[in-house]
């Protein structure tokens, strides 16, 4: 099952989120906060490797990024870089994938999973397959495959007749409903 979210409150929810996945694939977003991008970045794996001639680099086993606020985790990570030195597509891959941010210091912490996370930095696409999970204050959305958009800022959901989309929103706690008599 194929949906498209045009509401201006789920996209707003999902670009926020969204963009943690780039922040905790790339480690660069000018949607954290502020400090985040002013801390070291540490990681850490159990194994790493470097092929020059192709641009690939692989973390596996445990792979942890840390900056700021932002968190991921998974059991490989596979950065692939053009020909540039510049970063052309991330992958992270785990059972499942995590991470984590503070986009903003006024809301709480956005969190995502899936079982792979792709980052392609020409498309600016973000693709989150395998059971994938996004959520912050209260608001989520799940499906097999969440795909965003960066450029467009549109975001397409994908479910199955046995497992499709589910999206909560909170209500809003700063609307007031007229009752029987008002």
């Amino acid at each position: 099952m194929r949906q498209n979210l045009n509401t201006q409150y789920r996209s707003s929810f999902l670009k926020q989120v969204a963009c943690v996945a780039v922040v905790a694939l790339s480690s660069a977003s000018s949607f954290a906060l502020p400090s985040d991008r002013n801390q070291p970045l540490s990681l850490a794996a159990e194994n790493a490797t470097y092929n020059s001639k192709t641009g690939i680099t692989t973390y596996t086993g445990n792979v942890v990024i840390e900056q700021g606020t932002m968190k991921l985790q998974a059991d490989s990570l596979v950065a692939t870089l053009n020909s540039k030195n510049e970063i052309q597509t991330i992958t992270a891959k785990g059972k499942p994938a995590k991470f984590q941010q503070q986009i903003e210091a006024n809301k709480g912490l956005a969190r995502g999973e899936a079982q792979n996370i792709v980052y392609n930095a020409d498309t600016g696409i973000i693709t989150l397959t395998g059971n994938a999970y996004l959520y912050q204050d209260g608001s989520s959305i799940r499906g097999n495959r969440l795909k965003y958009s960066m450029n467009k800022g549109d975001v397409e959901a994908q479910g199955s007749s046995s497992n499709r989309i589910q999206i909560i929103i909170p209500p809003s706690s700063s609307k007031s409903f007229p009752g029987a008599r008002d």
